[in-house]
């Protein structure tokens, strides 16, 4: 027998003990109420009448799925954005609830269902809003305060779900830095040459600095930065042979890569984890990342650099998203603030 509500001021209240432990105990809709009733929203009203498990009244007569719909959007005015995301996993098997306090950023938790598993929050998006990587920074911490996961939701146009797993990550390798002998290096264009051959090795060997060039070896921009940084190569000009000092060849880089400083940042703290880094060009990203030698493994990471405001549309980081994946790969966005740097993960997710 198909349950009935009564549509009592915005609230659906189901008054049959049976019908209120069908959905509160075994289906945890709604929130128990005194008189051992149960209180659902109109949300929640709408997808039990989508599914034809629910017949609601209001004075005495029927209401309809539209009907109930329109009541509904006017009382919540991102339904568009929400409902799908509902629907998918509640038919997904997810005990999926509405969250009240939507200041903190949250649409929907599913409460951890055994001792040792944790609560899972969700936020939901259109594919039309931008992705906001200092919004998901302030929603990591707070899932993370309340030892839950965070999970991301994108509902594009025509109502089809994406969904990421959205976390803070601390990336670790096993690569040991070496103090080379200090060497020359000539400057041209963007890039630098180092035609010692013995050293050419060691740097390549030892870290998998730059890429042979002859007997010697080409090492990118952010790569002569930092062995510049760290005393081990004096760079010079091609033509004049004038040593070059470091900010020098930061601003020729700048001209090159304006965001040369966020790279440098991250390639710099990278390397502090014991990470190997190369160029991430042909992945679309600025770096990509090696936990031990390249000779002994493929790439794990895909690393981005971005300042603590950085917004982008989710149709790109859907595709940055998408390409890691399928070259099993986790992408991470390199937030930096002042001196702080958090790695966000965003890896793709079936519910």
């Amino acid at each position: 027998m198909q349950i009935t509500g009564e549509l009592v001021e915005k609230k659906i209240i189901v008054k049959k003990p049976k019908d209120v432990g069908r959905l509160y105990n075994k289906s945890y809709f709604g929130e128990a109420i005194s008189g051992n009733k149960l209180q659902l929203s109109l949300f929640e009203g709408v997808f039990l009448l989508d599914e034809n498990k629910i017949r609601i009244f209001e004075n005495k007569k029927e209401i309809d799925f539209q009907t109930l719909v329109k009541k509904t959007i006017k009382n919540m005015p991102s339904f568009d954005k929400k409902y799908p995301v509902f629907r998918d996993l509640r038919k997904r098997g997810h005990h999926a609830k509405i969250y009240q306090d939507e200041k903190e950023g949250f649409d929907f938790y599913m409460d951890k269902k055994t001792d040792g598993e944790k609560s899972c929050f969700v936020s939901s998006f259109s594919e039309r809003k931008n992705m906001d990587v200092k919004k998901i920074k302030k929603l990591i911490d707070i899932a993370t305060e309340k030892n839950g996961t965070l999970w991301f939701a994108i509902v594009d146009e025509e109502g089809d779900i994406t969904y990421y797993d959205i976390s803070q990550v601390d990336p670790k390798g096993k690569i040991l830095s070496f103090d080379f002998p200090k060497t020359k290096g000539i400057l041209l264009g963007n890039r630098v040459m180092i035609f010692d051959k013995e050293l050419s090795e060691k740097l390549l060997e030892k870290e998998f600095f730059g890429k042979p060039f002859g007997n010697g070896l080409q090492i990118s921009m952010v790569e002569a930065l930092y062995l510049m940084k760290k005393n081990m190569i004096d760079i010079q000009d091609a033509f004049a042979s004038r040593k070059i000092s470091f900010d020098e060849i930061k601003e020729h880089a700048k001209k090159i890569q304006p965001d040369i400083d966020l790279r440098f940042i991250v390639f710099e703290d990278l390397k502090k984890h014991g990470l190997i880094v190369k160029t991430g060009f042909k992945f679309g990203t600025h770096f990509r990342a090696y936990t031990k030698k390249p000779d002994e493994t493929h790439a794990e990471y895909l690393v981005h650099a971005v300042d603590k405001d950085f917004k982008s549309i989710w149709a790109e980081i859907s595709r940055a998203v998408r390409l890691a994946h399928s070259v099993n790969k986790e992408i991470f966005f390199a937030r930096i603030t002042g001196k702080e740097i958090n790695y966000i993960r965003l890896g793709r997710l079936r519910p």
